[in-house]
């Protein structure tokens, strides 16, 4: 069972102890790594981090305990993943507030020089991120496909129309438990894109259609030929 989210006095709960769980870059370093959604068995987290084998079980004991990490037995081997999509979800916050609050530099390192294909599309843990994501959502915003109050999104009936044709069934979105859609900073394009059980969704339909593609680079995503096309003309028209 994990820990309580609280710290020694009850000041700002958890959020003592979470820092301290990613404080350490070899933990952050697991982490980071199992931001595509996938789980991964502790060996090759092991190598990722860069620690033996030791130091990289106690870290994920640590992680798991702290309610970040979920493992899986898979016969004699353990297989770890991020905890939920909300967790993901706060991780790729913070790397956004890590980019935008780093010390300014003589030649100051703006987020555009991320990998073109990381920067592009990649995963962030089960949905679309990165340049193409933001302007789609964008793009949904502007359409009023998608409405914003506060940190809610809802989708009009345009919008659930528009989904449908991408064969998403909104009704069956919104029942499930995680919420239905969410705004998710990107830490490269530093605007948001959408997450949440519609991000999920989005980038699984667009995926069967064949317009994304995984590749064998964790996290980044390939845009096909189709999909280029499909987006570009839902982006310009």
């Amino acid at each position: 069972m994990s820990a309580p989210l609280s710290d020694e006095h009850n000041h700002f709960p958890g959020l003592s102890r979470i820092g301290a769980l990613l404080a350490d870059p070899g933990r952050a370093a697991m982490l980071w790594a199992l931001m595509d959604g996938s789980a991964r068995p502790a060996g090759e987290l092991t190598m990722v981090a860069g620690l033996s084998p030791s130091a990289a079980s106690a870290h994920l004991a640590r992680l798991t305990e702290g309610g970040l990490l979920a493992v899986e037995v898979r016969g004699r081997h353990r297989y770890f993943r991020i905890a939920s999509a909300d967790i993901a979800a706060s991780i790729e916050a913070l790397a956004n507030v890590a980019e935008a609050s780093a010390p300014q530099r003589t030649t100051p390192r703006p987020a555009r020089t991320v990998p073109v294909e990381m920067r592009y599309a990649r995963t962030c843990y089960d949905h679309m991120a990165g340049e193409l994501s933001v302007q789609l959502f964008e793009r949904m915003l502007s359409h009023k496909l998608l409405t914003l109050h506060g940190s809610t999104l809802e989708a009009t009936p345009e919008g659930a129309a528009r989904l449908a044709a991408w064969g998403i069934d909104v009704a069956g979105q919104r029942s499930r438990r995680r919420r239905f859609a969410c705004t998710c900073p990107d830490w490269s394009e530093r605007r948001p894109h959408l997450g949440g059980a519609l991000g999920a969704a989005l980038l699984e339909a667009w995926s069967s259609h064949g317009w994304v593609e995984r590749t064998d680079r964790p996290r980044i995503l390939r845009i096909t030929p189709g999909g280029h096309q499909h987006f570009n003309d839902f982006l310009t028209n």
